[in-house]
């Protein structure tokens, strides 16, 4: 049922809307001003806002630009007594859905209500599935500092201000620089992303800034650089206490000036982006060792959201985990795993030295090797071997003989060769177990029979004489 919100100054009004709308079956509220009004709405979630033009205290149209400031997406419908085409017109440029004249018609009304409640879960559609296009995960949690973060969010997302988000690597840095870019204005155009600590620093600035043909030996064409890709949107400077200090010293003129000049040339280009910079360093010990700009350090921490380890807020792992355990035992095609109480506890013990990129990592283990319940034997077993415990530490009796092999992590270049490697020995050691019979193996495994063979088949796993 959707909710929509009446503001108007005027009691008779008020109550024929109201009697309107909820005899639509409608959920409707009504206030009498307009400053009582943009609280409610920051309170509560409406669907739709019907707001008079000429009231006291507040005028109809300072309602609409402080509100759309906190709800972008939120359809408005302005109402006026004295409606002209001028006061439409400006209605509209302010960020109006429609403007309606009193008295409205009821059907004029009803009309402009359904397309404007459309409108809006177009919008929130249209959202969603952005998101799932760019498979930007939720910031998870309920402790207090992850409460405070997502505050934080909302509230400056909307502005241009720039934020210096500081935590250790795995935190979730850069998941709250695409938070601050999805709820911001200019979520629409790009986000683009510079590790500062992935390129040399010779070849920073060029990233950067871009450079033109015979600028240097290898510049044989020109170059447009991530500033200017950003242009209209939102650039996000990761690692960037690894910046060099030449090329600090532009990125602070083009914050200043909104003005860069591309390497080896001489045009000044104006650009419109918003920078957000994390970075896992203590900058303010960067600057006293003479590695980083004051300056710059001043201009970039307008706004500044630490996020916390992953042991500063164990009581968020649950939530954490069961999300991982979702989104990978979709991705392999099974049914999502359980870990039992005591399997959480054991997580929570850990030390996460990789934060919440290891409990990721961990959770994709656990669901490869685990049966349909992941159990505290399982974390202690398969825990990462910085991690505190080791697969080593068990003993064969508690590890399957088949899972033995893979203790020696030395034999592996990267986790996903360890990954595919584990996954084969699984199920190679079960199919054995069942004596080579498929249809029960899945059902054990709990994986569809279809998705079991393409397994086999991509590990070439053959039946022994």
């Amino acid at each position: 049922m959707a909710k929509i919100l009446i503001i108007d100054d005027e009691r008779a009004i008020r109550s024929t809307l109201r009697e309107i709308l909820e005899y639509e079956n409608y959920e409707v509220e009504d206030i009498d001003n307009g400053i009582d009004g943009l609280e409610l709405i920051q309170k509560k979630n409406f669907d739709l806002v019907l707001c008079d033009i000429k009231m006291n205290k507040m005028d109809g149209m300072e309602v609409l630009e402080q509100a759309l400031t906190f709800k972008p997406d939120l359809p408005f419908i302005m109402i006026s007594g004295h409606g002209t085409v001028e006061t439409a017109i400006e209605a509209s440029k302010k960020g109006a859905f429609d403007f309606i004249s009193k008295p409205p018609d009821l059907n004029r009304l009803l009309i402009t209500v359904r397309n404007g409640l459309d409108r809006g879960t177009l919008v929130t559609e249209t959202k969603v599935l952005k998101r799932k296009a760019s498979k930007t995960r939720h910031i998870l949690g309920d402790s207090e500092s992850i409460y405070r973060i997502k505050e934080t969010i909302e509230r400056v997302a909307p502005t241009d201000a720039r934020v210096l988000i500081t935590g250790a690597n795995g935190s979730g840095k850069e998941l709250v620089a695409r938070w601050l870019h999805e709820k911001s204005n200019r979520a629409d155009s790009p986000l683009i992303e510079v590790n500062c600590a992935a390129i040399p620093s010779e070849l920073i600035e060029s990233e950067l800034f871009g450079h033109e043909k015979g600028s240097f030996t290898s510049a044989v064409k020109q170059r447009i650089g991530k500033f200017e890709q950003a242009n209209g949107g939102t650039l996000f400077l990761d690692e960037i206490g690894d910046m060099s200090l030449s090329a600090q010293a532009k990125v602070l003129r083009a914050l200043q000036e909104h003005k860069i000049t591309r390497v080896g040339g001489e045009k000044e280009i104006e650009v419109n982006v918003r920078v957000l910079a994390a970075t896992n360093k203590d900058l303010l010990k960067e600057i006293e060792d003479g590695n980083f700009r004051m300056d710059l350090y001043h201009r970039l921490n307008v706004i500044n959201i630490h996020v916390p380890h992953l042991t500063e807020r164990i009581e968020d792992i649950p939530v954490i985990a069961q999300s991982f355990l979702d989104e990978i035992c979709g991705e392999y095609g099974m049914p999502v795993k359980k870990i039992n109480d005591a399997g959480m506890a054991a997580l929570q013990a850990l030390p996460w030295t990789g934060n919440v990129r290891e409990l990721h990592n961990m959770i994709e283990r656990l669901i490869i090797l685990s049966d349909r319940v992941i159990t505290e034997h399982d974390v202690r077993a398969f825990a990462n071997p910085g991690g505190g415990t080791n697969i080593g530490s068990a003993t064969a009796q508690q590890i399957p003989a088949a899972h033995q092999a893979i203790a020696n992590y030395d034999s592996f270049n990267n986790f996903q060769d360890y990954k595919d490697f584990a996954e084969r020995e699984f199920i190679k050691f079960k199919l054995e177990k069942n004596n080579w019979n498929v249809s029960k193996t899945a059902d054990e495994i709990d994986i569809q029979r279809s998705h079991l063979y393409s397994k086999i088949e991509k590990f070439g796993l053959k039946r022994s004489e």
